[in-house]
């Protein structure tokens, strides 16, 4: 429900502008994010991303440790490089608290979702480095779906904002 409020005010305001942003969107004055550099440059790497997380959990249960730690280094390398697209869009978006509701919406939404990405990356760190220790086996992996399911549900929620808040807030 937390990101929905996010959702719902992106959608609400490019439909219907305030009188008092001037009935546009965005509104007059705002500097917006360019939907197809950074953040567009982010969104295909989350294919990858849940197919070696994908792969890693198949190389647990086929008991093939090697694979399974392959696996962890692609998922972490793949989870560093969004995590820094994360930041360096983050860091480049212009919108501000101050700006009214696009820059109200922008920040926190990006924000909280960058706060997601980075305990996604985190997770498969320690599971990584777990894989390589030989802690995970067939049978004893919840953790590590755990973490995956984590991983994926974070790639699914960066897919939703590209539409609403990168290209049509961008308009």
């Amino acid at each position: 429900m937390f990101f929905f409020a996010f959702f719902r005010a992106s959608f609400h305001s490019p439909l219907a502008p305030a009188v008092e942003i001037g009935g546009i969107w965005p509104p007059k004055g705002i500097g917006v994010s360019n939907p197809w550099e950074i953040p567009f440059l982010n969104t295909p790497i989350l294919p990858p991303s849940g197919a070696a997380v994908t792969w890693a959990h198949h190389a647990i249960l086929a008991g093939k440790e090697q694979q399974a730690v392959y696996a962890s280094v692609a998922t972490v390398s793949l989870a560093l490089v969004s995590t820094g697209f994360q930041g360096m869009e983050y860091y480049q978006a212009p919108p501000t608290v101050p700006d009214g509701i696009h820059g109200s919406t922008f920040p926190s939404a990006t924000g909280f979702h960058g706060f997601h990405v980075i305990i996604g990356t985190i997770s498969p760190i320690i599971r990584g480095i777990r894989q390589y220790l030989g802690h995970l086996t067939k049978k004893h992996h919840v953790g590590f779906e755990a973490a995956a399911w984590y991983r994926h549900s974070v790639d699914v929620v960066r897919s939703f904002p590209f539409v609403p808040i990168y290209w049509w807030g961008g308009l």
